[in-house]
């Protein structure tokens, strides 16, 4: 489920600057929004997902045939108001630069119809991943309220989203959630500056009534921190074009092996630092495919050093 879908136009720059007149590459434009990338990723890869988000406007008609074109089984729900537009300006030395609209605010009657979509499609078996910014003006409660739809039923509920919705959404009572450092350091209120202190914050969201907290570090690999203990993995990119919907391919990667087999956490994880770390040669939101995908250059750490310091941010 993405509640605040995006057309995403992306442009090449030799170098950005302020107040300058530059000329870009032509555009690539994709379809946008945290969850309509992790069901991009799964439609590249074989793996079956169904895409549910409001669409408005001539934008969010361009969002669909764009959807279709690559080969993503949706269902749209028609909304008010329109679907937004964000920019990425990318350089050279892998500097990514994002201009996001805020999108359009959802009414009562959007999040009624949202709910039936989502009431109508799942199922006990399923996962089903909220993911991405939330629009203006939505409550935690409206959110919540579309999750409990999904939970009441009985799936598996995954978040991926930051701030106050992700604070909100734990109240659901999520298997999964996936912040980055950032993210996560929000969520508990202080700085996450070590390996160590980050399992010990994902530790505390657990506490709270989450499954599992699986932890994208960038530059720094990842953490998947569960009832079984915690998992460090780490994985090497060679060349740096955009960092663009890797977290998107990251969960996309983990839900790929773990939605089949929830005892296989250890090959889950590898699978998304290495969905994750093809992202991130991919340029502007581009998703990869198995050709895209290594796995040699991914290696869970047995014994990490918790206490080193982490890459800044």
């Amino acid at each position: 489920m993405t509640v605040n879908p995006s057309l995403d136009r992306t442009v090449e720059v030799d170098r950005l600057e302020r107040g300058a007149v530059l000329r870009t590459s032509s555009p690539v434009l994709e379809p946008g929004g945290k969850g309509v990338n992790l069901s991009r990723a799964l439609a590249r890869n074989g793996v079956a997902s169904i895409a549910v988000l409001p669409v408005a406007g001539a934008e969010g008609a361009e969002l669909s045939t764009l959807l279709e074109a690559a080969g993503v089984v949706t269902r749209l729900v028609p909304v008010s108001g329109r679907t937004r537009s964000n920019l990425t300006v990318a350089e050279p030395d892998g500097t990514v630069t994002k201009l996001n609209e805020p999108g359009s605010s959802l009414s009562t009657a959007d999040f009624s119809l949202l709910s039936a979509m989502l009431a109508s499609l799942v199922t006990v078996r399923d996962w089903v991943v909220f993911s991405g910014s939330i629009p203006p003006d939505c409550s935690g409660d409206q959110l919540v309220g579309l999750m409990k739809t999904v939970t009441d039923l009985g799936a598996s509920l995954a978040v991926d989203t930051s701030g106050d919705a992700l604070t909100a959404s734990i109240t659901a009572r999520p298997r999964l959630i996936k912040p980055n450092r950032a993210e996560l350091a929000e969520a508990v209120g202080r700085e996450l500056d070590s390996i160590s202190e980050v399992i010990v914050a994902a530790e505390e969201l657990r506490g709270r009534g989450v499954e599992r907290v699986l932890v994208s570090l960038g530059a720094d690999g990842a953490v998947l921190v569960s009832e079984r203990g915690a998992i460090v993995g780490e994985s090497t990119v060679r060349l740096q074009r955009s960092t663009v919907g890797a977290g998107d391919c990251f969960l996309a990667g983990f839900l790929s092996k773990f939605s089949i087999d929830e005892s296989a956490e250890d090959a889950a994880l590898v699978e998304a630092l290495a969905w994750g770390a093809a992202a991130v040669s991919l340029p502007g939101t581009s998703v990869p495919g198995p050709g895209d995908i290594a796995y040699t250059n991914v290696q869970l750490v047995w014994q990490p050093d918790l206490d080193r310091p982490l890459v800044a941010t």
